[in-house]
Formats: C-alpha cells, structure tokens, sequence
C-alpha cells in the first residue's frame, strides 16, 4: 500500500506504510489494495492504483549516480532558515578546495539556487548524453527548474508526481559526469521531494551494490529559535525513518556579527513631551559619528566587530543535537556580507590571489570588492564556513575509508 509519508519497516517489509492494516502485503506486491487485510486501510485506493514492481527509472538513475562519490541532501523541516545559501557555500567551498561537485536545485516550487549561484538567465542544453548541467567554475555543475523557466516571476504550481517525475528526470538525465560530491538543496519538510530524493538514491545504490546508504547522507539546517528547532527535529527523526544518515546540524543566523563601522548608534533619552511627534524626535538622536571616533581613538589599528544573539542567547541547536545524539557541524553568524553574496551569485570565500596578497580578516575584504560585494565585505562567516566543510569532508573520507576497509576484507 502506497504511503503518504515515509515507509517503515514493518513485520520484515520495508515497503509496509506505519499506518497500515495487519498482514499488509507490501506496496510493490500485485495484492496491494486489493487484498481481504486492505479493507479499510486509509492507503487502499493509492495502493490499488499505484504501479506495482520496482521502478524502472532506478536502473538509469543507478548508471548515473554510479560515477557520484558523496550524496549531500540538505535539509530542514522549517522554511527561510537558510538551506539554499548552506547549499551554494558549501558547494563553492567544496569546489574551492579542488573536489568536482555538482549542486542539484530540486525545491521546485521556489529555486533560488540560480540567483545564488549567479546563473539567472542560463538555459539548458541536451545532446546525446543527456542533460547538460550550467557551469559556474571547470569544477562546478548546477541544475535547477529555475533554467526552465521562461520568466523568473513564474509561478510552478505543480502537484507531486509531477514533481517527483522531474526529480527523476534531474537524477537520470543530467549528464555530471565524474563527481566528488553532488550536493542537493532540498525544499522544507519531509514529503514527496524528500521521500522521492532518498528512495531514489538508495534504490538504486542498492541496485549496484552500494548497500541502502550508498555514499548518501543529509546535512541539516536550523536557526536558534524554538519554532524552527521543533520542526527540524522531525527532519532528524525523517531521516532516521527511511535510513538516511545525518553527517550533522548546522545552525544558521547564529548571531549577528558586523563591523563597527557599519552599525548605528543612537542616544535614547526620556523626553516629558506630550506630543508624540515631539517624543519621537527628542528620544533618539543620532550619535553614530561621535561613538566612531571614540571608538576609532580608544582601539587604533584594529577592526572592531558587533556581536549579539538575535533569537536566543546560546542558540538552540547544540541542546537538541544533544538530545538526539547528532554531531553540529558548526554555527554561522548572521554577516551581512554572506546575505550580499547570496545576491550578488558568489562566494562569500576569498580568490586564491586575493588571500596570499591580502591574508586573513583582509582576504575577506578583498573577495567582496568584486561583483556587487564592495559595500558589505564578508568577514565573520569564512571562519565557522570552512570549519563546518571542513567535518564533511573529513566524515565523507572517513566513510570512504571505512567502504575500503569492508571491500579488503571481503576480498580477503
């Protein structure tokens, strides 16, 4: 009996929905919906009409996904918290570092990896291989409905098998040849984008004999507050459902930090002024200027940088990692200069000749003097960035090491 959400095992049988009858005969069986212990079961009209037998696109997604070494889905059960600008850093940085990384877009409803990644206006092509991923670097391969689309403005308004026949599409036609990682940036919840993602790529690396994980697993994001921590931990029990290995959190907006000189500063005074108008004008005054040169006076030489917890002191997501006993990559701060880079389709990273001319904090400053990023220079982010690409790449290599140490024994 088909399922409305993600399958467990049940009595021995992984395709058995969690709120099926009793002696549930399977999804994929020619008995399902139709026989005497489906009578009742909320799944029965989906299962009797649903194709039976495995699914024919798994053999070609297999052939293409066979070249892909890591499979990073990255996730969030809450919306605006950040997925997309995690995806496209995370795949610049991994690019930076010389790997071959592909970045798959499929939150069909609202792709935004095209503006982040600085590919607005690219179209794509198909030659007798398939599908032709748009380019950023030699090293960088994007697909995304956004090259679909005829306006930007357009609205998808698409129901989800036809989704999920596009997911499909992206897996077993888009031509990436060889790739280090593929990452792909998902849409909010644990639905049919996300069942049809991780079905696909388990299914077929267990057809080519990549066992259930298959060099698949799952980043996820969160911001510190409790409203996005509650739904991000039915993004970890989702994974944990369908077998879905969670690499760690990262807990983005994780404070605002930004140079001195960018903030604002007002002397707040109480006014006894009747008038609200009056009130308004006499409470506030602007002291930026004379709060810089204090500033400027009191630290010579040095740039200043303004910290404070937008959400809540401490963030959220350490507390429920702990709870739920899966590693947090890292915190990234709310820098304006990463938000400037998302518009601006670049990475907040430094250029290699920027960094050995400038070095340091300055590296940062030089990347943001090109392409749109000259008012707001990224600063604080880089840090926990690479440290957070950093622990992927050391648990995807120690992943791989442990893949080695099965296949020599097996061989033994």
């Amino acid at each position: 009996m088909a399922s409305t959400g993600a399958a467990a095992p049940s009595g021995g049988m992984a395709d058995v929905p969690e709120n099926a009858n009793q002696h549930c005969p399977g999804t994929s069986s020619e008995q399902a919906g139709k026989s005497a212990a489906c009578a009742g079961c909320p799944n029965q009209s989906i299962c009797a009409t649903a194709p039976k037998g495995p699914d024919p696109d798994l053999a070609a997604i297999a052939a293409r996904m066979s070249r892909v070494k890591h499979k990073l889905l990255v996730l969030s059960g809450k919306g605006g918290v950040g997925k997309s600008t995690v995806s496209a850093q995370l795949a610049f940085a991994l690019a930076r570092r010389g790997y071959e990384v592909g970045l798959l877009d499929i939150d069909i409803c609202g792709p935004s990896v095209p503006k982040m990644l600085g590919l607005e206006g690219q179209e794509i092509h198909s030659s007798g291989a398939g599908w032709s991923p748009v380019y950023v670097e030699d090293n960088l391969a994007v697909m995304s409905i956004g090259f679909m689309l005829p306006n930007p403005d357009e609205a998808v308004i698409w129901r989800g098998p036809r989704k999920n026949g596009l997911i499909k599409q992206f897996l077993k036609d888009v031509d990436w040849g060889e790739l280090d990682y593929l990452v792909v940036d998902a849409p909010p919840g644990t639905s049919d984008e996300h069942i049809t993602i991780t079905q696909c790529l388990q299914g077929a690396a267990a057809g080519s004999g990549g066992g259930s994980g298959g060099g698949t697993a799952a980043v996820i994001v969160t911001t510190p507050q409790d409203v996005a921590i509650i739904d991000v931990r039915k993004e970890v029990n989702f994974c944990r459902k369908v077998g879905l290995p969670v690499l760690g959190v990262v807990e983005n907006m994780a404070g605002l930090v930004l140079p001195a000189e960018r903030a604002a500063f007002s002397a707040v005074r109480a006014s006894s002024s009747t008038s609200q108008q009056e009130q308004q004008q006499e409470e506030e005054e602007d002291v930026t200027a004379a709060v810089q040169a204090l500033l400027a006076e009191r630290f010579p030489g040095v740039q200043l940088r303004l910290r404070a917890e937008v959400f809540r002191e401490g963030g959220g997501a350490a507390r429920m990692c702990a709870d739920m006993g899966v590693p947090l990559l890292g915190r990234l701060p709310l820098d304006p200069g990463l938000g400037a880079a998302a518009d601006a389709g670049r990475s907040v990273l430094p250029e290699a000749k920027d960094e050995a001319k400038e070095g340091g904090a300055g590296a940062g400053a030089g990347a943001g003097a090109k392409g749109g990023l000259e008012a707001v220079a990224p600063q604080a982010c880089i840090a926990p960035l690479m440290a957070i690409v950093g622990k992927v790449v050391e648990q995807t290599a120690g992943a791989d090491a442990g893949a080695d140490g099965k296949a020599s024994k097996a061989a033994q």
